[in-house]
């Protein structure tokens, strides 16, 4: 692989040389993370309502403090930092924090995340493998006497215990004796005890292992066993004396953790009590929850993912019973928010397709169908939270795809729209106290940055939380509109700052068009857009079948094939906005994107030579045999059965007819889509006598955090283009051009 990685390497062509070495924006861009350094994030209000508590680093860093917000009065002031607590130390993460960092794609250092107690009187802060608890009144800091390595720490309902995973067990400090205690036993590296496995934290987004009871007499915890999974190893070749990180890989058609629950008394003594379930037909623990109003609640899936039953358990017997059943031909899609009880006990509410498109439903005790809280035409996106004292509900959505407003819903009642300060916002997301008694919200747009605002649940304007950001240089040139017959696809249009009418001008496909996701918003996601329209280009989004806010028929449309609806979407976007926007210049288009996007795009330039005239592939997915089980079973089915789609969907038998320019970009330590996907792709190409382009990232993830690395990416993937694009038209209906 080393040779053939070399080979291609060296045969690389130059990149155009009319770039400059550093561009002010891209480094501007790569130092503030995306110009979101120094917002306001993870904003929590305490249940009085009178304090709102906030991370916040500085403009151009990646360190986070943690900050409070005074209602009555609006002032802001810094509560702790992570200097204060290290010292000269350097923050270090352990190998969990590390892992789960990148799963939840959180790039920043400092605190990253903090926990409140139940009464709001204390606050839980992880830093670098420890432990503190702060008292919000007096400011006073208590290191917990936790063992080393303390990962996913959270307070017990009472307030009088943290518990946390190390060394692969439970265990707990009491908060009066600053005592620890071990809560499970036996726990190992193959056989963890409180952790989540791979698959729940990279694709169901469950990220915790264990959960305390609302009584905060006991735990329930996850044992997840992976000794029959394969291992992978991942090593940077450019630093072979460090040797190889391990980890167990679940791919398709092979063995998965084996996952179990039990529920163990918090005092540490007594044998766990294993809760039962049919785990041969339903394997997945997708999501667990034991809050206040109702059972230990489980909801599990069969292997397929086309069927999924919520079950109330008994923790005296450790049995099971069936609260509802939910089934879809195709996949059923998890939200994390659901179930959500009620604290008076009156039921819970729970997240349906069934008709189409997303409900929310109230259901009883015995998941018996109470009433219909959010219909199928309201356009659900998020749930944000239940204000029981007003029996109100609110989310975020509309029947605008590319919008995100905020809602409110009282039972028996049509959805009404909360009016935010920022009134030109489309895109909102939010968050609810813990007593209904303030609204956090967040706004942005298609030209403006996040703004972080605090409201009265009524929607009265409280105040702002204050940001010490950079804004970008660029002024955004974009717009949104549905193009297409029918159904239509809604698409975004970045032009240059000095954008001349009538002027033709080259295009650079801007594409993600995986499962549920959503690129054309009304949201700032164009900041890079706008530097390479600057260059020349007019840069283009476009959301196809398969993607979010669109249905149920929509998205589930790539059913067994990757590679059909989502690139055919892709196409038909292009070309109805082409006759829309007569500068669009169809004989000379590129395209780009990451992760599931670089599959896209790879595949865009293999498949479709004919529209697409260059390609660069970030960390792209060439073999989808090679991904992990819960999400590419989800949508192509479990093999040997579903073989036919795995072959439809992979890259690999495409690569003798590359005829374009292909750029493949990937870290060499990606966890997620590993290296050895693009060195596949490479391979096969190499042997077909394809000529294509390698850029190794030595070390780097699946996330490129790093200011200068994002600096050199982003230019050198612009000089492509450049090369290839801007100076020469392609041929489009004649001669291809013969391969490089």
């Amino acid at each position: 692989m080393l040779a053939l990685l070399v080979t291609t390497l060296l045969t690389a062509q130059p990149v155009a040389t009319d770039a400059p070495d550093s561009d002010a924006y891209l480094r501007q861009y790569a130092k503030t993370r995306r110009f979101m350094a120094g917002r306001p994030t993870g904003a929590k209000a305490t249940p009085d309502g009178k304090t709102v508590l906030f991370l916040r680093s500085g403009p151009t860093d990646a360190v986070q403090a943690l900050y409070t917000f005074d209602v009555a009065s609006g002032q802001t002031r810094e509560l702790l930092t992570a200097e204060r607590l290290l010292g000269q130390a350097k923050q270090e993460l352990t190998p969990e924090e590390k892992a789960a960092y990148e799963r939840m794609r959180i790039s920043a250092r400092g605190f990253t995340s903090f926990t409140l107690s139940e009464d709001g009187k204390k606050v839980l802060l992880p830093l670098s493998g420890k432990l503190y608890v702060v008292e919000l009144q007096s400011g006073g800091v208590t290191q917990l006497k936790a063992g080393p390595g303390a990962f996913d720490p959270r307070f017990s309902p009472d307030g009088k215990h943290v518990a946390y995973v190390r060394d692969n067990d439970v265990w707990a400090v009491e908060l009066a004796s600053n005592r620890e205690r071990r809560i499970t036993r036996g726990g190992t590296e193959l056989k963890t005890h409180g952790l989540a496995e791979f698959v729940a934290q990279e694709e169901m987004s469950r990220f915790s292992g264990y959960w305390w009871s609302p009584d905060s007499r006991s735990i329930a915890f996850t044992e997840a066993d992976s000794s029959a999974l394969e291992t992978f190893t991942i090593a940077d070749p450019l630093h072979p004396e460090q040797g190889a990180h391990e980890m167990k890989y679940p791919r398709p058609g092979k063995a998965n953790a084996t996952v179990r629950l039990a529920v163990v008394p918090a005092s540490g003594r007594g044998e766990p009590r294993w809760v039962t379930w049919d785990a041969k037909a339903f394997p997945y623990l997708a999501t667990v929850v034991w809050a206040k109003g109702g059972p230990l609640t489980l909801l599990v899936q069969n292997r397929e993912q086309t069927a999924e039953q919520l079950l109330a358990a008994d923790v005296a017997t450790g049995r099971a019973r069936t609260l509802l059943t939910e089934k879809d031909d195709a996949w059923i899609n998890l939200d994390q928010a659901f179930p959500r009880w009620r604290k008076d006990g009156k039921g819970f509410y729970w997240l349906t397709e069934r008709n189409g498109a997303p409900e929310v439903e109230l259901r009883g005790n015995d998941g018996a169908l109470l009433s219909t809280w959010v219909k199928t035409d309201a356009g659900f996106a998020d749930l944000v939270g239940v204000d029981e004292a007003s029996d109100s509900l609110y989310f975020t959505g509309g029947t605008n795809p590319t919008e995100s407003l905020l809602w409110r819903v009282r039972a028996g009642g049509a959805p009404e729209r909360v009016a935010t300060p920022d009134a030109g916002s489309a895109s909102v997301g939010a968050s609810l106290g813990a007593e209904g008694k303030l609204l956090i919200v967040g706004t942005s747009t298609l030209t403006s940055m996040p703004r972080t605002f605090v409201l009265r649940a009524d929607g009265t304007p409280v105040g702002q939380l204050p940001e010490v950001a950079h804004e970008p240089s660029l002024k955004v040139n974009a717009s949104i509109q549905k193009v297409g017959a029918g159904e239509g696809y809604w698409t975004m249009l970045v032009k240059p700052e000095d954008f001349r009418p009538g002027q033709k001008l080259p295009v650079i496909v801007s594409v993600y068009g995986g499962p549920t996701s959503q690129t054309v918003r009304h949201a700032p996601v164009a900041l890079l857009d706008q530097w390479l329209a600057n260059q020349g280009f007019l840069v283009v989004r476009a959301d196809n079948k398969g993607t979010g806010r669109r249905g149920r028929a929509w998205e589930r449309a790539i059913k067994g094939d990757f590679a059909g609806p989502t690139l055919d979407g892709q196409v038909e976007a292009l070309q109805a906005l082409a006759q829309k926007v007569p500068e669009v210049d169809l004989t000379r288009v590129g395209i780009y994107g990451w992760s599931f996007g670089g599959y896209m795009s790879a595949l865009a330039v293999l498949k479709r030579p004919d529209v697409f005239h260059a390609g660069v592939a970030g960390a792209p997915v060439t073999e989808w045999m090679d991904y992990d089980t819960h999400y590419t079973e989800r949508y192509l089915g479990v093999p040997p059965a579903a073989s036919e789609a795995y072959t439809r969907s992979s890259l690999l038998p495409l690569a003798p007819g590359l005829r374009r320019p292909l750029l493949l970009v990937h870290g060499t330590a990606d966890d997620n889509v590993h290296f050895f996907h693009t060195l596949k792709l490479s391979d096969a190409l190499f042997k077909a006598g394809r000529a294509h382009d390698v850029l190794p990232l030595s070390g780097f993830t699946h996330m490129v955090a790093d200011p200068l690395t994002t600096e050199r990416l982003w230019a050198r993937v612009a000089g492509y283009f450049r090369e290839h694009l801007r100076n020469t038209a392609a041929t489009v209906g004649g001669t291809e051009p013969a391969a490089r």
